[in-house]
């Protein structure tokens, strides 16, 4: 794959000037913890639905890492190919995405949740040439919806399915023959390895332009991130990062597979979420620390008050992708006694801002942060000026930690000369530099943390005979923050019932967490002159139908 990182080099010797470029890769920090302390556990994940755990030392893990590349290289696989994982949160995820950083290769996270619709338009657009899945989870067969698009993909050269039988499995190709055993494996290690600008990570994100945009990052812009976000945290070696989330998003990623590494920590992964398994599992293993949405936050903080003790060790909670209801952080600080720090981040940069630990409650409840050192953030009116403090205005991020681009769309980069990103957020700044996120530019509803392609399902419906026009609006959700409604009008004659929506959309093999929960028929849509749905008024509509 030919890769087009152009916001990179724009801003290098800037970034290596002031300190936040360290040049310093995965490779460096998995191969210093293997150093320093090769017998620590560095990673223990554990399969809810059976309970089984494997665990790894940092001797172990690296050689697993070595191991995996190895078997990639034999396949083929090299440097800035695109090996795509759709993991849970199981150990082959970390081990593969750490084997692809040896080697050069290109990790490409894709959730779970995906079905035929997204993967076939990811997989061709990043040229995937090896992907990895598991024979099934949650009852879902992903080896036989990948053999049913294989004709689709010509650059895919290999699915290697965890848990597979045949002679294409993840154990028999990858990580159970003894590849660092063989006499060229030293010299492919050390010829392979890619350097701290080089893309390792492309992930896809969901917006307004149709179509999943594949954000490019490199050591550099993952690690410049990290680095202060876990020196503000007060994060050290002694940690125990406790990772729910899907490392599928870069809350996962980041923040349960990178940072244990670079802080010479441990990994505990959880590969769904089940709250009461969460509680045990910071128990048994005494995490420190997790990141996660509000939902997530809301049910831990219910589980460990209907079980009996509490979590002692859990120092810290990062809650992000929604705002913090003050009462859940109540709730939370008595029942969890963990901090409540709240942040703002994205795909494209990872968390830009947090609170600080040391900071009064209230700022979790009524901000979303200060910016991390080497970011800083300005809300702009439509003239492109400045807004006041506590003015909202258009939010733009500038940094260390900013993407590479947009794979094979430079032109929807959306980052001006001086380096300043286009969020598509409005947010308020204060006098003190927190932000509040207050609503979104772009037309994007985000239901427990998960960003639902808005235009993608909109027009998706239009194709139903039945409907005329239609417009996908948020409606407020006390768990989940968000939830999708459709909105349409219906061409004369015509009905359309919930269930035939959510049957006919299913049909279209879309991830089922995208299928709108609410559906409101109406005669007409309300409209500017020009035909443009006025999306505002449907929001107002259901505000005023339930109450609020």
């Amino acid at each position: 794959m030919q890769f087009d990182p152009v916001l990179i080099p724009a801003r290098r010797d800037d970034m290596v000037e002031r300190g936040l470029w360290h040049d310093r890769t995965i490779n460096d920090y998995l191969d210093g913890c293997v150093a320093a302390h090769p017998d620590k556990p560095a990673l223990a994940a554990l399969r809810v639905e059976d309970g089984a755990t494997r665990r790894f030392s940092y001797r172990e893990l690296g050689a697993m890492a070595d191991r995996i590349a190895l078997g990639l290289a034999r396949l083929g696989v090299g440097r800035s190919d695109v090996v795509a994982c759709q993991l849970p949160n199981w150990w082959q995820f970390s081990a593969l995405y750490l084997a692809c950083s040896r080697i050069g290769a290109v990790v490409n996270p894709l959730m779970t949740i995906f079905r035929e619709r997204e993967l076939t338009f990811m997989l061709s657009h990043g040229r995937a040439r090896a992907v990895v899945a598991p024979k099934r989870f949650r009852g879902f067969d992903y080896e036989q919806m990948l053999a049913g698009m294989r004709g689709a993909l010509p650059d895919l050269a290999h699915v290697l399915i965890v848990g597979g039988e045949g002679p294409d499995s993840f154990e028999v190709r990858l990580s159970d023959p003894a590849w660092e055993r063989e006499p060229d494996a030293a010299q492919i290690l050390r010829s392979s390895r890619p350097g701290p600008d080089d893309v390792t990570q492309l992930i896809y994100t969901s917006g307004t332009t149709g179509e999943p945009k594949g954000v490019m990052h490199s050591a550099n812009t993952l690690m410049s991130n990290i680095v202060p976000y876990a020196a503000r945290l007060k994060l050290s070696q002694d940690e125990v990062v406790l990772m729910a989330s899907p490392m599928a998003h870069q809350t996962g990623f980041m923040y349960g597979l990178m940072m244990p590494i670079l802080l010479g920590g441990r990994a505990v992964l959880q590969d769904f979420w089940d709250a009461p398994t969460a509680v045990s599992l910071i128990r048994d293993e005494g995490a420190t620390f997790t990141m996660a949405s509000t939902p997530f936050l809301t049910d831990l903080a219910k589980a460990v008050a209907e079980s009996a003790g509490g979590v002692p060790t859990l120092r810290t909670f990062l809650c992000a992708g929604a705002p913090i209801p003050g009462p859940l952080v109540e709730r939370a600080r008595a029942g969890l006694g963990a901090k409540i720090v709240s942040a703002w981040g994205m795909t494209e940069n990872g968390a830009v801002t947090t609170t600080l630990p040391e900071d009064d409650d209230e700022r979790s409840v009524n901000t979303d942060g200060c910016p991390l050192p080497g970011m800083e953030v300005r809300a702009l009116d439509a003239e492109d000026r400045p807004v006041a403090p506590g003015e909202e205005g258009r939010l733009q991020v500038r940094g260390c930690s900013n993407f590479g681009g947009y794979l094979k769309r430079p032109q929807l980069n959306n980052t001006d000369a001086e380096g300043w990103f286009e969020t598509g957020d409005m947010a308020r700044i204060d006098e003190r530099g927190y932000i509040r996120i207050c609503g979104r530019s772009k037309d994007v509803i985000i239901r427990g943390g998960e960003n639902i392609p808005v235009i993608e399902i909109e027009a998706l419906l239009y194709k139903h005979p039945a409907v005329a026009s239609v417009a996908l609006v948020a409606y407020p959700d006390e768990r989940l923050g968000e939830r999708a409604c459709a909105f349409v009008a219906l061409r004369p004659g015509q009905q359309l019932s919930f269930k035939e929506m959510t049957e006919f959309l299913a049909a279209q093999k879309i991830a089922r967490q995208y299928i709108p929960e609410r559906l409101e028929v109406r005669d007409t849509l309300p409209a500017t002159p020009s035909g443009k749905i006025q999306k505002f008024k449907l929001r107002e509509m259901l505000k005023v139908e339930s109450g609020a």
